[in-house]
């Protein structure tokens, strides 16, 4: 017996399709997810028995790859050191499945990431964080029409923060971080020269003080 979708959205951007079928059980979805084994670029999430199928487009595979080489420039220039995870997939059996634009451990590897990222075309954000709420993921971050949007994990709660409270993050300047990935939309070289140069100039100035 098969069970007929509840609800199908498209996204706004049309080179980003994000399909979204309700009242999916753990079980339906496993096969789902085993259907789509052999399939590039397509990520998979569940939770509260709904599953999203995202068929990201150029926009967004831009936007999230631009954000991953500037945070792993900024850990590099800083002399941090950092594992890229990716779109590594983080489950907790039954319940609920993820697969982020970006991750990352900082200062050792951890079989959960520190942090999250992910690019959003549609709204649903609150419904986004509920995911990663379930899995315990400490800092989930969102860029959204040119603005990142940070969430530190308390208490099981999310809360806005204005800057990463990770540790090895906390000296980022967010609002650099996003000038450069709005720069990146003309020149990438230009963007990442910039915030090199940035990082250099404030790694300098507190000895010119």
């Amino acid at each position: 017996m098969t069970q007929t979708p509840l609800r199908t959205v498209i996204s706004d951007v049309p080179e980003d399709q994000c399909l979204v079928y309700s009242g999916i059980t753990w079980q339906q979805f496993k096969l789902i997810q085993a259907g789509f084994g052999d399939s590039t670029g397509i990520r998979l999430f569940y939770h509260n028995n709904t599953i999203e199928i995202l068929m990201p487009g150029r926009a967004h595979e831009f936007y999230k790859t631009i954000i991953g080489m500037l945070i792993e420039m900024f850990c590099v220039e800083m002399g941090i050191e950092f594992e890229p995870t990716g779109s590594m997939r983080q489950e907790r059996e039954g319940e609920v499945s993820v697969e982020p634009d970006e991750s990352y451990c900082f200062g050792t590897s951890k079989p959960t990431p520190d942090l999250v990222i992910e690019v959003v075309f549609t709204s649903g954000s609150p419904k986004k964080l509920q995911r990663y709420q379930a899995l315990g993921i400490p800092e989930v971050w969102f860029w959204q029409d040119g603005i990142f949007t940070l969430y530190r994990l308390r208490d099981r709660n999310y809360e806005s923060i204005a800057r990463s409270e990770i540790p090895e993050l906390a000296t980022l300047d967010i609002a650099l971080l996003t000038r450069c990935v709005l720069m990146a939309q003309t020149s990438r070289l230009e963007a990442a020269n910039t915030f090199r140069a940035a990082i250099e100039s404030s790694q300098t100035s507190p000895s010119q003080s």
